[in-house]
């Protein structure tokens, strides 16, 4: 296998962990009665992301291959992914919230750092074999999506059927179908695909460590010379922007598919394909990423990170909006105009923020940086963003009985996340400075 391959393979299963459980373990919960904890689960996400990938980005630069702690990560959070769905299995609808929330918690602290990882063993695997990685990396980014949609639609579309594992479409007329997004059966296909990377990640290319025998202060030695990009003012208000717009990064993955599902309490769309198949629905998003990765390199060197990232938060305003205002019926044009502009509102943030914080730091300190840069948008933001989410949607919604009511409450929390989002975008434009040279990027 080339090179581009071998990390597009990386790539694709990076994100197939994830995909397996992160837009459709809202469902799970809700059946468990645990709605309104949704928030406490994916804050969970950003709170260990605060500190994990800081320190895995750490032991990379100094002491372990990151392709080998990408591998080391993946298993550990394999293990307790599969632990999470096998006590889902035995406790059935008595599920403990302390218990699954700690083994998802421990699950989850091993898999946030190895999305920093990735990067950084792709960025560095590119560069020892003398590619460009603004030019090469979105390519195989994409391929990371692709295996996001691969999982969600697996699980959507696999369940089980009168005791029977059977495909959605070629389910019976007898019996209901109950589809692994609504199920812990989704937490076991992660973790399948964990282990799977884990074996992967020790065929893929060795990556240098920095062992200087120079020496160094004990601020040195921790990585921390990482933090020191805050005191270039330009770099903290990227930093500390990161993180406002890192707000929005999970709300949509939280509540997109408790939301679309909940119009199946509607008569008028009971029998939607979108209520029944939020997961298929919520995927024209990660398609939508698909093609959008690819855009990056053209739109970074034709209108610099500035402009990239403003075009990001709009369409995190639209993103919002859109869910309000749509619906499984006539509306649903709304949802899948909502569904496309995610892939702007992602990549041009996620993926460009990445590679502008690459580019801007010197080699010791870049997989530090990278771990940085996710503790401010998937660490800090995130849990800011889930647990204020929580608290809107059980103030719109699960405090309502009535279904028309949390149908209504629904369209009002959605409206508070746009409203958000459109205040971040308008002061991102006047505070961020930031002078575009072309010729700095390399296509």
């Amino acid at each position: 296998m080339s090179i581009k391959s071998r990390l597009i393979l990386m790539s694709f299963l990076q994100f197939a962990v994830w995909g397996a459980y992160l837009t459709s373990m809202g469902n799970y919960l809700g059946s468990i009665n645990l709605g309104p904890k949704i928030g406490l689960f994916y804050a969970m996400q950003g709170i260990v992301s605060i500190f994990m990938p800081a320190l895995m980005g750490i032991i990379a630069d100094r002491w372990v291959e990151s392709q080998k702690l990408l591998g080391l990560n993946h298993l550990a959070a394999a293990f307790f992914m599969l632990a999470t769905g096998y006590y889902g299995y035995t406790a059935g609808e008595n599920v403990d919230f302390t218990t699954i929330f700690t083994l998802y918690s421990l699950s989850v602290a091993f898999y946030m750092p190895t999305i920093a990882l990735s990067n950084s063993t792709g960025y560095a695997v590119l560069k020892s074999n003398g590619m460009d990685t603004i030019k090469h990396f979105p390519h195989i980014r994409t391929f990371g999506t692709i295996g996001f949609i691969f999982s969600m639609l697996f699980v959507d579309f696999i369940g089980f059927q009168n005791g029977n594992l059977t495909f959605a479409f070629a389910k019976s007329s007898v019996g209901e179908f109950i589809s692994f997004q609504n199920t812990y059966h989704q937490f076991y296909v992660s973790a399948v695909l964990g282990v799977l990377l884990f074996v992967y990640s020790f065929t893929l290319p060795h990556c240098k460590v920095s062992r200087s025998k120079e020496k160094k202060t004990m601020y040195d030695a921790l990585g921390l010379k990482a933090f020191s990009l805050f005191k270039d003012k330009r770099m903290a208000i990227f930093f500390i922007f990161s993180m406002f717009l890192g707000v929005s990064l999970q709300i949509t993955n939280g509540y997109a598919n408790p939301f679309i599902t909940s119009f199946k309490e509607v008569p008028e769309y009971a029998n939607s394909f979108g209520a029944n198949h939020a997961n298929a629905l919520i995927s024209i998003s990660q398609i939508s990423e698909t093609f959008c990765i690819l855009l990056i390199p053209f739109f970074l060197r034709r209108f610099g990170i500035k402009q990239v990232m403003l075009m990001s938060m709009f369409a995190w305003v639209l993103r919002f909006a859109l869910f309000g205002f749509g619906d499984p019926g006539s509306g649903v044009w709304m949802f899948i105009l909502s569904m496309l502009v995610y892939g702007i509102a992602f990549d041009f943030f996620n993926v460009s923020g990445s590679l502008f914080v690459d580019n801007e730091t010197d080699e010791d300190i870049r997989s530090s940086a990278q771990g940085v840069f996710m503790m401010m948008t998937n660490g800090f933001g995130a849990t800011i963003g889930m647990l204020g989410a929580q608290y809107v949607v059980n103030h719109f919604v699960f405090n309502k009985t009535d279904v028309m009511e949390q149908m209504q409450g629904w369209y009002s929390s959605w409206l508070v996340f746009a409203a958000y989002s459109l205040v971040i975008t308008i002061v991102f434009a006047i505070v961020f400075k930031y002078k575009h040279n072309p010729d700095k990027i390399n296509i």
